[in-house]
């Protein structure tokens, strides 16, 4: 891949503490730490823990353990639990999250949805959102519902990719109407994913394909609520390592680093074997060459 030639100011790790980290989340880890080193950007290590539910503090944990054995490099962020907790986790910019969401309310197109997942799944087997509260005209202020963002199915957004190109988009139909805040209350992750972009300046995001969709989402956020920043951001989706072919998963945990660890691997062995199921000619050893190799493959 043919980079643009142009220079960026951050970009970001953001793993979610639901699981232990696998091989496919340090590949994603070793290609921004790549980019970031050709492209002068700094690194942001944020962790995504505003779902209470599935964030454990060991996940937290093995975050800065993974992070620490494969010698991954951040510059901004928090070393250790505890410093995360005091001063980066994403409950302490409830607040940011509020007021983005009370700038949605004033665009009039903010609809109360009490729709179970189940409900939704059941009607719709692609997992889109039918509509069903499109137009029930539920109070936002009513108990145990989700706030949606009436979407419009004819619009576009413009996404800037790595290599220089920019893509016209729409939104597909499983982001039709997304969720922007959760049954408890909570920004959904579109919305907490799209302020902490901005809040922290990043210009650059490096994240799976299978985010695609979300970055159209969040993009989709940025031109309802005029944010020219976000809306600058240039993205580089990068290919899955599949197992089986089928994406990794944190409840398979195989291919955790923890479990690979445990089995007696070094940080060269992952690496390698990260590279050989990237399909990389080249031996890898490090973040260095695994990114190196990754990004002289032909795509």
């Amino acid at each position: 891949m043919q980079l643009s030639g142009q220079d960026f100011h951050k970009t970001r790790i953001a793993p979610t503490p639901s699981g232990y980290l696998h091989i496919g989340n340090i590949l994603s880890f070793a290609l921004t730490a790549r980019l970031a080193e050709q492209t002068s950007a700094e690194i942001l290590l944020r962790i995504d823990d505003l779902d209470q539910q599935r964030a454990q503090p060991e996940y937290i944990q093995d975050i800065f353990d993974t992070l620490g054995f494969l010698q991954l490099p951040w510059r901004e962020g928090s070393r250790n639990t505890e410093e995360f907790m005091l001063n980066y986790s994403q409950a302490l910019r409830e607040p940011i999250y509020e007021h983005a969401l009370q700038e949605l309310v004033k665009t009039g197109e903010v609809f109360g949805c009490s729709c179970s997942r189940s409900e939704i799944n059941a009607g719709s087997p692609d997992r889109a959102y039918p509509g069903t509260c499109r137009h029930k005209n539920i109070p936002l202020d009513q108990p145990g519902i989700s706030w949606r963002l009436r979407t419009d199915a004819g619009a576009t957004v413009t996404v800037k990719n790595l290599d220089g190109t920019i893509t016209e988009q729409s939104l597909p139909a499983v982001m039709q109407d997304f969720v922007v805040r959760k049954k408890d209350g909570h920004a959904s992750y579109q919305l907490a994913s799209f302020c902490d972009d901005v809040h922290y300046g990043i210009d650059l995001i490096v994240r799976g394909q299978d985010l695609y969709d979300s970055t159209l989402a969040q993009l989709y956020l940025a031109k309802l609520l005029n944010n020219t920043v976000f809306a600058g951001t240039v993205f580089y989706h990068h290919p899955l390592l599949l197992n089986n072919g089928r994406k990794l998963s944190k409840s398979a945990g195989d291919t955790s680093v923890q479990y690979l660890r445990r089995q007696g691997w070094d940080a060269r062995k992952i690496y390698r074997y990260i590279g050989e199921m990237a399909g990389l000619r080249e031996v890898t050893s490090d973040w260095g060459t695994l990114g190196a190799a990754y990004f002289k493959t032909p795509s």
